[in-house]
């Protein structure tokens, strides 16, 4: 059964055979992770599981250009199959495209329906911070994330040309969730 767990240096060995199954150097949405990270060192991957902690905390300030997320790695079995980030408002630039939620699964892992899963766990989450609806946007011909995304209630808001290329909008309303 696959779980939503912070990262942690505990699963440094994991989180690397993921990285792999994605590719040295691939995006990974949902992850957090940027080009100048050095997650292979100990302590290189230590600073970012550290930078990603900081981001949900309500006591460190975050850059003015970047708003307030929670991280998880969806694991199981010890492995590292995906991540998904809940970010706590929208500024913008993620108001047009990036929204709310962002995730990724690692390609041996996919089509399990764990980003269902995992974005419906989220959902929970958001509800918790108070917010009543969240954006998630995803690529105009990323069909699989088009369907996570109705699967857990999404509307269509519209697809619009973005910083992020041709993207497809949806709202998900939490009004009345568990």
């Amino acid at each position: 059964m696959p779980e939503l767990v912070r990262p942690t240096v505990d699963l440094h060995h994991a989180w690397l055979e993921s990285r792999d199954d994605w590719g040295r150097g691939a995006h990974q949405d949902g992850s957090g992770l940027h080009e100048s990270d050095d997650v292979d060192s100990p302590e290189g991957f230590g600073a970012w599981v550290d930078r990603l902690s900081r981001q949900s905390d309500e006591t460190v300030p975050v850059d003015a250009d970047r708003v307030r997320a929670s991280y998880w790695w969806i694991v199981e079995g010890g492995a590292v199959l995906g991540a998904i980030t809940l970010r706590h408002r929208l500024n913008e630039r993620l108001l047009e495209a990036g929204g709310h939620v962002g995730y990724g699964v690692r390609p041996s892992a996919r089509g399990r329906g764990l980003a269902t899963w995992a974005l419906a766990a989220v959902l929970d989450e958001a509800r918790g911070l108070g917010l009543d609806r969240v954006l998630v946007s995803c690529a105009v011909d990323n069909r699989a994330s088009a369907l996570v995304i109705e699967r857990n209630g999404g509307v269509l808001e519209d697809v619009r040309e973005t910083w992020l290329g041709t993207a497809r909008r949806y709202w998900i309303s939490l009004a009345g969730g568990a």
